[in-house]
């Protein structure tokens, strides 16, 4: 497992920009996919995007497509989640993970460490 970190989420209008950033500890982080998930008040957890170890690869739910963009730095052991064109809906805690393969995923189970969260709100 990998120790991860969130950091950029606040308090933003609808519309707007944030960029989430999760820096990870240990040395296998380039050898890892990662992923983004969110989770709403009352709602379970969702899949937001996910990139393989390279970048190579990237998937996005259908509700964020073409308005969220996934990155990673493997020489800063930093995975990034620019997020534009926000909106109410886009409201939750947002999760950082890491799985154990290099392959991106979008199952929740397929990741065995997860950050402890950062806060997005939009206001309408």
């Amino acid at each position: 497992q990998v120790q991860l970190v969130e950091t950029g989420g606040g308090l933003v209008q609808a519309g707007g920009s944030l960029r989430l950033s999760c820096a990870a500890s240990g040395r296998t982080f380039s050898s890892r996919a990662m992923g983004w998930f969110r989770q709403a008040p009352g709602k379970e957890r969702e899949f937001v995007s996910t990139i393989s170890w390279n970048g190579a690869t990237t998937y996005y739910a259908d509700s964020v497509k073409g308005r969220f963009t996934i990155s990673r730095d493997n020489a800063k052991n930093t995975v990034y989640l620019q997020m534009n064109s926000l909106k109410p809906e886009d409201t939750a805690v947002y999760y950082c993970a890491a799985r154990p393969r290099p392959e991106a995923v979008i199952i929740p189970g397929r990741f065995d460490s997860w950050g402890q969260g950062t806060q997005v709100t939009v206001s309408s």
